[in-house]
């Protein structure tokens, strides 16, 4: 029996970091592909402008819109072309992803600039491939977590408000299924055991935002970087990287999983349905009030949603949770990582015990 922890090589964070990005990658290469965005080519050019590339030359690569083998192939090739060793994936989700599974293919180090923290994804090795037509290709799971994770707090504090309050959903996971691993002595995603390490950085993950979530919201929305903002922006994503890989996942991604099916949540943020499906974990656990109302009271005060309306279901509700739960007990699901046993009829219950709590609470 194994304990596997899982963590990028350096991970550097703060305002106007991105102008030294030459001088903490030099150590990997002399020359980076960057992927970003067309928009975000821009951004980050405006965030580095007047900074000093001697040390690693840089070379911008717009991203065409799919995480897919023929952009990771396109990838390889002007890598190639252009004479690059290390890949650089600088913007959202599908850049990182298309950033490190290009990095993989080559064998070269892989660097991740995230301008957003909706998720605590950039930490992870794991990229996941769509066909060019966007339906899912395959989950591509990684050798190693990036080399370096570098985040300007400059940049993320001016990026939209809901994008860190999603991020912040993603996080409040974290603890709840790491704690439920342990508990069960299930395999973490690297298929070895939690360690005290994992658990303890999955708890200060959730203490972190709960004493500082508020007060980070409120900061961003002013387009302000306070020290709430930074530990927030650590929390979503360094604590909750390592945590989620490192401690496990329970009941409460499965339950996100079974709501990406469900049409009337096709604009709710990846996080904003996790954090759902914790509550509707903390249901399954039969967790104490105390706990329930803590949690509940912090998705309430960053606008994490925590009943079925504000997931945008309203209509055939019994039907529509069935479908929920029929989903979220699939085998392999990690539903199956609870420290009981579970049905579709247990997790269906709990997603209406979840919903029935957060009216009461939104009452209170």
């Amino acid at each position: 029996m194994s304990t596997i922890l899982a963590a990028p090589g350096k991970y550097i964070q703060g305002r106007g970091e991105l102008k030294n990005l030459s001088r903490h990658i030099s150590a990997l290469g002399k020359k980076a592909l960057i992927i970003a965005s067309e928009l975000g080519v821009t951004r980050i050019q405006n965030a580095m402008d007047g900074s000093d590339t001697n040390d690693c030359a840089l070379y911008f690569e717009s991203f065409e819109g799919e995480c897919s083998m023929t952009e990771i192939n396109r990838m390889q090739d002007i890598f190639h072309r252009e004479g690059c060793d290390i890949v650089v994936g600088a913007g959202g989700g599908k850049v990182l992803d298309t950033a490190k599974a290009t990095a993989c293919f080559l064998n070269a180090p892989c660097v991740i600039v995230p301008t957003a923290v909706s998720s605590d994804a950039p930490c992870s090795a794991l990229s996941v491939i769509y066909h060019d037509d966007g339906s899912l290709d395959q989950r591509l799971a990684l050798p190693k977590s990036p080399d370096i994770i570098l985040i300007d707090s400059e940049l993320i504090a001016q990026a939209p408000v809901r994008l860190l309050t999603a991020g912040m959903g993603d996080a409040f996971s974290t603890y709840f299924e790491a704690r439920a691993c342990y508990a069960s002595a299930s395999d973490n995603i690297h298929g070895g055991k939690s360690s005290i390490t994992a658990q303890a950085i999955a708890r200060l993950c959730y203490d972190t935002l709960l004493a500082d979530g508020f007060k980070a919201m409120q900061a961003v929305s002013g387009i302000l970087c306070t020290q709430a903002v930074e530990n927030i922006i650590e929390a979503n994503t360094l604590l909750s990287g390592i945590g989620f890989e490192s401690g496990g996942k329970g009941a409460a991604h499965s339950i996100g999983d079974g709501l990406n099916t469900i049409p009337e949540c096709k604009r709710i943020m990846h996080g904003e349905k996790v954090a759902f499906g914790s509550l509707a974990q903390l249901m399954m656990e039969n967790a104490s009030e105390k706990e329930l109302n803590e949690a509940y009271d912090f998705c309430i005060s960053v606008n994490l949603p925590v009943t079925l309306e504000d997931l945008n279901i309203t209509e055939n509700v019994k039907e529509t949770v069935d479908k929920i739960a029929s989903v979220a007990v699939l085998p392999g699901k990690s539903t199956y990582n609870m420290p009981f046993p579970v049905s579709a009829e247990s997790v269906a219950d709990a997603i209406l015990a979840a919903d029935l709590y957060g009216r009461s609470r939104k009452q209170k």
